[in-house]
């Protein structure tokens, strides 16, 4: 299984220098699990540079994954994780998410550099 972080979602929707680095867990949505948390953040930040139209787009190729809602047992995962690694609750709720599916979490996001479970690409 994979989880891509919104860091993630981004760079490929917008053809950065990473996106193909991305592609491979995002183009294989059987594989895929998606926080609702990525839903709202990508929704918002395509909205924010676009328009709705391009965010709702954006979310209906995330949706052909598995949407995964934030249940009380992964918010308690998610902060006890925080807890052990200092990761704001965001950041938590995405590897608690990827940690409880056992799928590898794909960023760019450094807060995620040299983690167990994660696949890290710079920014370029």
């Amino acid at each position: 299984m994979n989880v891509v972080d919104s860091s993630a979602w981004l760079e490929y929707f917008g053809d950065g220098p990473n996106a193909a680095a991305f592609a491979s867990a995002i183009e294989d949505p059987e594989r895929l699990a998606v926080p609702t948390l990525t839903l709202f953040e990508v929704f918002k930040r395509t909205c924010h540079i676009a328009d709705e139209s391009a965010a709702l787009d954006a979310v209906a190729v995330m949706m052909q994954g598995t949407v995964v809602e934030l249940t009380a047992s992964l918010s308690l995962d998610a902060a006890r994780l925080s807890l052990d690694s200092g990761l704001a609750m965001a950041d938590s709720i995405i590897l608690a998410t990827a940690r409880t599916h056992d799928a590898v979490l794909w960023t760019q996001d450094a807060h995620f550099e040299g983690m167990d479970g994660v696949e890290y690409r710079s920014k370029v």
